[in-house]
């Protein structure tokens, strides 16, 4: 947004079911100072008809158009309405991100899942939340696990139906479901219930919100939350990244809340998918020239709780020009191809990080030259299997995997070789 505009009074509201009632004396205020209120047709619908302010619905598609918007009442007094707490899965982070946190004054309401929490008698603090309000309700698979407590935002009345139908996909049938309708206001109700399995509830109103306890059948597979999960939870062609080097492949990535994450020749996907799970703020690109192995990585990533990973098909390193700035960069295949590792190299910014493993002696031959002329560590993984050998046991060597990682200390002089 340009920085000759004059910054406008902007007060985001937040505001629940129970409507104008629910709102404190400074919301109210708030209001009826707005030369224009900014909502949704569902929130402007709660304000009284007596306010003066001039209403406007958003766009759509919305976040395109906010810098716009806000624009065109630069100069005038305005407030936004949001749902609940404006900070939590709400328009505030938006408009933050857009205009700047110093231009919002937010005034929250309690959230839906503070409502819910008080109903159910279950701590915030311990309560795993997963919204599916304009997001892949893959998402939710993520956050599975046996006892675990878990509050769904809900997109509309058919997204009881549809966690339900996951859950029991998953081997989580047996999970108790409660959806809770209106909460905070005049209408609140506790609506249908029942195991996910069994779930034959025709919709209800569309402001709900579903509690589930996770019970899983026995002999389901459970995620970890740790890297390192078990090879049989990813469909795989045989390019896969075993169990036990992937585990100690993430370790020294070392995945941080917000990083974008390369992952040159997918595969399976089991890199990336293990890095976006380390934490949700974490990106990831996968790059993998073989579309029946692309389109495998894009199920693995939806099994997984992880449909947000970008998969880019195309052959590395022309797939790699569009790219943004990584991070980290992992290369686990095509080591070899002509211009791939200086391709990788020159878009890693100084201080980024690049991890490359390989089971070939050729690879391994480059590797060597490169930890010459860079440093890093570079490493040798060897794990061994016991299996039956006749009526004993004994070892079974897996194929050793050398891995270099290096950080990147230092851009390259003018005229000096990668």
């Amino acid at each position: 947004m340009s920085s000759a505009l004059s910054a406008p009074s902007i007060t985001v509201v937040g505001i629940g079911a129970d409507g104008w009632e629910g709102l404190s004396t400074v919301a109210r205020q708030a209001l009826r100072a707005a030369e224009v209120v900014v909502g949704g047709p569902r929130q402007l619908a709660l304000l009284p008809g007596e306010l003066a302010a001039e209403p406007v619905a958003w766009p759509s598609p919305l976040r395109p158009a906010v810098a716009g918007l806000f624009a065109s009442l630069d100069g005038r007094r305005v407030a936004v309405l949001a749902s609940g707490d404006p900070m939590f899965y709400g328009i505030g982070r938006t408009l933050t991100e857009e205009l700047g946190a110093g231009r919002l004054r937010v005034l929250p309401h309690p959230s839906s899942v503070s409502h819910a929490c008080a109903r159910l008698g279950w701590a915030v603090e311990e309560t795993a939340v997963v919204s599916l309000v304009g997001r892949d309700p893959a998402a939710l698979a993520g956050a599975l696990f046996d006892g675990r407590r878990l509050l769904v935002l809900s997109a509309d009345a058919s997204t009881p139906a549809t966690v339900a139908a996951l859950l029991a996909e998953r081997g989580y049938g047996a999970s108790e479901l409660r959806v809770l309708e209106q909460l905070g206001g005049a209408g609140e109700r506790l609506g249908a219930s029942g195991t996910a399995a069994g779930w034959t509830q025709p919709p209800g109103d569309p402001l709900n919100l579903v509690a589930v306890t996770c019970r899983a059948a026995p002999g389901t597979v459970r995620p970890a939350l740790t890297p390192g999960l078990a090879d049989e939870l990813y469909e795989s062609d045989g390019q896969l990244t075993k169990r036990h080097v992937r585990a100690a492949t993430l370790a020294t990535l070392a995945p941080a809340p917000g990083e974008l994450l390369w992952d040159v020749g997918g595969g399976s996907g089991s890199i990336a998918i293990e890095w976006l799970r380390a934490h949700g703020s974490c990106q990831a690109v996968s790059i993998e020239r073989d579309p029946v192995r692309a389109a495998r990585i894009e199920r693995n990533a939806a099994a997984l709780g992880v449909p947000r990973l970008r998969v880019v098909t195309g052959a590395a390193p022309a797939a790699l020009a569009e790219l943004p700035t990584p991070d980290v960069v992992f290369i686990g295949g095509g080591l070899t191809v002509p211009g791939l590792l200086d391709a990788c190299w020159a878009a890693l910014p100084v201080g980024g990080r690049l991890v490359a493993n390989t089971v070939t002696l050729e690879s391994e031959a480059l590797l060597t030259e490169w930890y010459r002329r860079h440093g890093g560590e570079l490493l040798r993984l060897a794990v061994a299997h016991a299996v039956p050998v006749g009526g004993f046991t004994g070892w079974r060597q897996a194929m050793p995997v050398t891995q270099w990682s290096v950080v990147k200390s230092q851009a390259p002089e003018a005229g000096e070789a990668l």
